[in-house]
This record gives C-alpha cells, sequence and structure tokens, in this order.
C-alpha cells in the first residue's frame, strides 16, 4: 500500500490507515518510526504526518510518551487460519496477559437457526467477556451439548480456559471445527461490554467443533474488536 497523491481522500487520512495496517500486520509493535522516517517513507509533509498520528492517538491506537516517541497502544492479536486454538493461547502468543469474565450460563432451548446448525433441540449456554491486558477485546457465546455444559459449570468459568476444561477435565478430544468468519454490528445488548462507537463493526468469529467421532461439541459465535483481532493465514502455490 502506498499513497496515491491523486485520490480524493486525504493524504493524512491515507497515511492514518496505512499505519494502521502495519499494526495490524505486526511491523509497527512497540515504538512507530520518528515523524521524519515516516516523512521520508510515505514522501508526505509533516503536518500530514502530524495529523494521521493525532487521529490515531485519539482513537486510542497510539500513544504518545513525552520525550520518548510514539507508541503501539493497542496490540492487535493475530489468530492464524487452519489452526485450532483458544482465545487464550492466541493472546498469550502475541504476548499480551488472557482473560476472562463470565456474564451469564444456562440451560436453554436455542433459536431455531443454532438447533440448525447444531441439532441441539437443548443446550448450555455460557456467555464470557474476552480480555487482552486488561482491554475488553470480544464477547464469545458458547453453546454446549447440556451434559456437557452442566460439567462446565462446576468450574471457575471467569478465568478458565474452556478449551482446556472440555479436553484435559472432561477428557473429550478435538478433532476439527468449520469456522467463518463476517464483519457487523455488534448486538445491542453486548455494548455495554465493549468500549467502542455504537456504530462501530467488529469482527464475528462462529466455529463450529466436532470431537473423533464427528459429533458437534461446541457452537462459539464470538464478536471481536476489529481493531485489535486479525487473522493471518499462510498460502502457497503449487506447480506441476
Amino acid at each position: 500500500m502506498k499513497i496515491d497523491y491523486n485520490h480524493p481522500i486525504p493524504l493524512h487520512i491515507q497515511l492514518k490507515d496505512l499505519i494502521e495496517q502495519h499494526i495490524a500486520d505486526g511491523i509497527y509493535t512497540e515504538q512507530i518510526p520518528s515523524e521524519r522516517q515516516l516523512m521520508e517513507k510515505f514522501n508526505v509533509s509533516r503536518s500530514t504526518v502530524r495529523e494521521a498520528i493525532n487521529l490515531l492517538v485519539r482513537e486510542g491506537i497510539l500513544e504518545k510518551k513525552h520525550g520518548k516517541g510514539t507508541f503501539v497502544s493497542l496490540k492487535p492479536i493475530q489468530d492464524w487460519l487452519g489452526h485450532l486454538s483458544s482465545t487464550t493461547e492466541v493472546i498469550r502468543g502475541m504476548g499480551m496477559k488472557p482473560g476472562a469474565k463470565l456474564i451469564t450460563h444456562y440451560k436453554t432451548t436455542p433459536d431455531p437457526y443454532i438447533q440448525g446448525l447444531t441439532g441441539f433441540s437443548e443446550a448450555y449456554f455460557i456467555k464470557r467477556v474476552r480480555f487482552a491486558d486488561d482491554i475488553a477485546i470480544g464477547v464469545e457465546r458458547h453453546y454446549y451439548p447440556v451434559e456437557i455444559g452442566e460439567e462446565l459449570a462446576k468450574y471457575d468459568l471467569d478465568n478458565a480456559t474452556l478449551y482446556d476444561l472440555v479436553q484435559n477435565e472432561l477428557g473429550i478430544r478435538f478433532a476439527e471445527a468449520d469456522q467463518s468468519i463476517s464483519c457487523g454490528p455488534l448486538l445491542e445488548e453486548d455494548r455495554e461490554y465493549l468500549d467502542i462507537p455504537s456504530d462501530a463493526c467488529v469482527m464475528t468469529v462462529r466455529r463450529v467443533i466436532k470431537n473423533e467421532a464427528g459429533q458437534i461439541i461446541e457452537l462459539e459465535t464470538a464478536f471481536y474488536r476489529s481493531d485489535m483481532y486479525t487473522f493471518k493465514v499462510n498460502l502457497s502455490r503449487k506447480f506441476g
């Protein structure tokens, strides 16, 4: 990505987007380049650099430290496609402290859509807020078969890793998962949990996990802050 000087989008907005993309891609992880370095790299004026940085500071993505420079405030969490990892593993792998807060859990009759995905006429529902370095990054909704959910409810669900409980404590092995990723609004009832604008889009991840016998063990629908959660996949092309 480069600055397009003929594009109607102002230069400082283009530069802001480029810096934000560099953060999401893990190119800028701690301190970002100085004003002069950014001016030279992107061939823009000092005022353009300052406007872009000020916008990112106001959005909480960057922070200025007096006498030291400008640093990344929100570190994007990268989830690698193709590998079945828990949110805790992903956060810890990025060098951040994972956390969770239980919102509610109960036995329920799922709506027809959930029943169609899982075949659960009854299910056990668990909803938690997930944290990275004490910042709320997402809301996760889990549906389990009742017998599994009731066993999970016996544990401390505030900070536990659900994947670990299911596999290590209940002895159920995950074998495969179907996952879809989309973007849309946060559910109205969950807005209080994430510090984002009311009209902001969130990343919606739906994952259906099966055991070795092909039985559905869990349906998870998670809503993550798109400025803090990115998915990364390695692609290759075979010749011949």
